[in-house]
């Protein structure tokens, strides 16, 4: 996931409602991955987490940043007054937003990642409730942007370009702002839409605290005896047990019990949908998809027809679960199997070196730059590695201009966390390519883009291990373990995509999101898209519930990156693999490009065309290739009797 901290400052006018190097240490003297989510944060090993002084290398030095944007952000009333009346006044107010931005920034990411390793700290909850409240405030101060560059026109603005060069970095931002022009708001209607910022994103927020901080964990007895605590942790690491009781045991008891808390999660959820709402409304869109989409110029058609694409493609992933059924050996096949690996005979456990050297040997391909890249991640300590107590679940990366990426981890050794970790650094070089290529303003690429890098690495250290690896029942271990992740990017979360549709039409058409419309909505598309009533995998009710910890959809239409971008990465990776010296150059090209154009654009440059079905089409039979392949692996090994 990337996780942006602020976006560049005239889309936000628009958008407003909206010591050792880190692998140096071994993990443990045997071996094995440490186990620190019971540990306070405190306790955890400082080679084992981010960097955040590269930020500020101390709390006092944040409050002095702090106290200057404030100080600038005193200044914009009076620099607003004709700062359209040149093109030299024009540069400079923009220059002078731009600092302001590049160093709030830099303040929300050394509160938020402070704040996101260590949840209970409520001294970081309460300096980005102040951040929160600081930007709200500086974006109701532009509320006249807008319409001051709608009076200013296509026409002058072009005049100023060729008078003033310097402005060649906004142009995008500007000609964006023109084409809003049917929703753009007076400067006093926009300052009052602005100022909901104030309160945006506290259903986020307290879902967040909720999933992750308050709601306890069951206890459960495992076969062996073991008694363990559910946290969401654990509940990862024991939901794909060889053991099928085991499997089904954590499951149901982890969903039974967060099912106690439904109310207030759907509570939570319907006020951040109607929120979205609001922002559609206000500025004159027709639908909270259209709103979102029309930012980045995507057609709401792109969105629907990954649906009606995904709708119609369930064949290779039906093929697939029969096949993991064959394999695991199961009379019928249920959703409490779906993280299982179908091959039990073979475990794998990759240790922090292991992992790392395996992304920068699957990543040669694209030089020496990007290897280098990587390789600065791994050794300036950019990652925060292991789970510990009161932290933020799942992974994310995001860049801060002028310092570098980050990227969170809950890394556990599995092949799942080792592709996590290979998709979070995709997102990070994705960043380092943008903010060393693009000027401030530019170098944010848009959200369309964000999940392409990243997913087109875990392509290349899959082709990778399936290169180097002779042992076909690694191999046939390897190539179940992508084909699930897959089955989770692109199949699911299209199914989060088309629930996430669902939520906004319902409170679009004036009703209520409740907790029993939820779950029959989303035990309904889970049934449909795993196949439940023609008997390809069963489906209990238990699951219904699950929507209540997915946070993207919180983030107004998120989740559909992920299909959209494994797709085009699918493409990007034969291209690479298969291409010339100049087509690896267009993929860094690629990652380079930033903000400067529209996302379709950016994409067609690297010879991808995301209008039309083709990438998705090529996905599909990828995908299916691969079962193929496994299908053929599982012939071999049974003649073998190896299976």
């Amino acid at each position: 996931m990337m996780k942006k901290f602020l976006s560049s400052l005239l889309i936000m006018v628009l958008a407003v409602v909206v010591g050792l190097p880190a692998w140096a240490a071994q993990d443990q003297p045997d071996g094995k991955i440490p186990d620190l989510s019971f540990s306070p944060r405190k306790d955890v090993p400082v080679e084992y987490t981010w960097k955040v002084d590269d930020i500020y290398p101390s709390l006092a030095e944040f409050e002095k940043d702090k106290a200057q944007v404030q100080e600038w952000a005193g200044k914009i009333d009076e620099l607003a007054k004709d700062w359209t009346s040149s093109p030299q006044k024009m540069l400079y107010f923009l220059d002078f937003l731009g600092s302001i931005q590049k160093m709030g920034g830099k303040l929300y990411a050394y509160a938020s990642l402070n704040s996101d390793v260590d949840l209970g700290n409520s001294l970081y909850q309460q300096i980005k409730g102040q951040l929160q409240m600081i930007f709200v405030q500086f974006g109701a101060k532009l509320s006249f942007m807008n319409g001051d560059v709608l009076k200013l026109g296509q026409e002058k603005f072009a005049e100023y370009l060729k008078q003033e060069p310097g402005l060649l970095p906004y142009a995008f931002s500007i000609e964006q702002i023109l084409r809003m022009k049917d929703h753009v708001l007076p400067a006093d209607q926009q300052r009052l839409v602005t100022m909901t910022g104030m309160f945006s994103g506290t259903g986020e927020d307290a879902a967040k605290m909720l999933n992750d901080v308050e709601i306890p964990g069951p206890e459960v007895t495992l076969s062996d005896g073991k008694k363990v605590t559910l946290n969401y942790e654990n509940y990862v690491r024991f939901r794909d047990s060889k053991n099928a009781a085991d499997r089904a045991l954590v499951i149901r008891s982890y969903w039974k019990n967060h099912q106690q808390f439904e109310n207030t999660l759907a509570i939570l959820l319907n006020g951040e949908i109607k929120s979205h709402l609001f922002g559609a409304q206000a500025t004159h869109f027709k639908d909270c998809l259209e709103a979102r989409l029309y930012g980045e110029n995507i057609d709401a058609a792109v969105y629907l027809n990954l649906i009606k694409s995904m709708r119609e493609n369930l064949a290779p992933l039906h093929r697939y679960l029969n096949l993991r059924k064959e394999l695991l050996g199961l009379e019928k096949h249920r959703y409490e199997d779906i993280y299982a690996s179908a091959v039990a005979a073979v475990y794998k456990e990759y240790s922090w070196d292991e992992s790392r050297d395996i992304i920068l040997k699957a990543m040669r391909p694209l030089g020496d730059e990007y290897v280098k890249g990587l390789e600065t991640a791994f050794n300036e300590r950019w990652i925060d590695r292991y789970s510990n107590k009161g932290k933020e679940t799942g992974a994310y990366s995001s860049g801060v201009y002028g310092v570098h990426p980050y990227i969170k981890m809950n890394y556990n050794g599995t092949y799942d966390t080792l592709t996590t970790l290979a998709h979070e650094l995709g997102h990070s070089m994705h960043s380092f390519f943008s903010s060393k290529t693009q000027h401030y303003a530019q170098a944010d690429y848009p959200t369309f883009l964000a999940e392409i890098a990243s997913t087109f690495n875990e392509n290349m250290v899959l082709e990778y291990l399936l290169k180097i690896e002779k042992d076909d029942l690694f191999k046939l271990y390897i190539l179940d373990e992508y084909l699930n992740q897959f089955r989770g990017t692109v199949y699911r979360q299209t199914m989060f995509a088309e629930f996430e549709l669902a939520i906004h039409q319902r409170v679009e058409e004036g009703k209520g999101l409740t907790p029993d419309w939820l779950n029959q909505k989303y035990l309904e598309l889970t049934r449909f898209y795993y196949g439940h009533d023609q008997g390809i995998m069963e489906v209990g009710d238990f699951i219904q519930v699950e929507w209540s910890s997915v946070p993207h959809f919180f983030l107004n239409y998120y989740v559909f990156n992920y299909s959209t971008g494994l797709i085009a990465s699918q493409a990007l990776t034969e291209i690479v693999l298969h291409g010339k010296k100049a087509d690896k150059q267009r993929y860094l090209d690629f990652l380079s490009a930033g903000g400067s154009r529209f996302p379709l654009d950016t994409l067609k440059l690297a010879g991808i065309d995301m209008t039309t079905d083709a990438p998705a089409k090529a996905a599909f039979k990828r995908f299916n290739d691969l079962v193929a392949e496994m299908e053929k692996i599982v012939k071999r090994l049974k003649k073998q009797g190896k299976l």
